[in-house]
């Protein structure tokens, strides 16, 4: 499960690359991901300090660094 993750951030990171920020929600239809793959690529990518995240009132935005 762990390539499978590893892989789909690298189609998180590409969505965010050519759009950013998204919603994590817009992240999951860019991506077609479930939400367990984007949360764990989104996890992947924020663990290894790809990312910047900011949370609203009514969703969070995720940005590339």
């Amino acid at each position: 499960m762990t390539i499978e993750i590893g892989a789909f951030a690298g189609v998180v990171w590409e969505a965010l690359s050519k759009k950013s920020p998204m919603t994590v929600a817009k992240i999951k239809k860019e991506t077609q991901g479930s939400d367990f793959m984007v949360a764990a690529a989104i996890g992947w990518l924020a663990r290894e300090e790809m990312l910047e995240i900011a949370k609203s009132a009514r969703s969070i935005k995720v940005a590339l660094r």
